[in-house]
């Protein structure tokens, strides 16, 4: 199951962050993860909405580039150790990460981990196998 990101670059400058969360908020459109990627020229904003079409035409329409990617969203169990033992399950199935990050809706409950594989399918096949729940978009923005 892939969940669909949208991932927007932003000039390296004061309030750009602000203003696309500012004109996501006035389209009613929910943000339930995000990350944030930045080099000395640009930044890398990575969404994972509720309305996904509605935030990428906003966005497009008040001059922001955007793309989508997809992504897998990995449920762990927000313990010590739930994500060194997700990620030792990843070596051992030889996937390879591009990136991730996480986000945790209360303390003591599950965390999800959205990562990006070099091999979605493979990545997708191996989580499964091993035990792993993969959320669906839905599944994300429900929590």
């Amino acid at each position: 199951m892939r969940v669909e990101q949208i991932a927007v670059f932003l000039e390296n400058k004061s309030g750009r962050l602000a203003d696309i969360t500012a004109v996501l908020a006035e389209q009613k459109v929910n943000i339930r993860a995000l990350s944030v990627a930045d080099t000395a020229d640009f930044g890398i904003l990575r969404l994972i909405v509720d309305d996904v079409d509605k935030a990428k035409s906003t966005l497009k329409a008040n001059g922001f580039t955007v793309g989508l990617t997809n992504v897998i969203a990995v449920e762990v169990a927000d313990k010590k150790g739930g994500l060194a033992k997700v990620l030792k399950t990843i070596e051992e199935e030889k996937l390879n990460v591009e990136y991730m990050y996480a986000f945790v809706n209360k303390s003591g409950e599950d965390a999800v981990l959205i990562f990006r594989f070099d091999d979605m399918d493979k990545a997708i096949e191996s989580l499964q196998r091993t035990g792993y729940k993969i959320l669906s978009g839905e599944e994300i923005c429900s929590l």
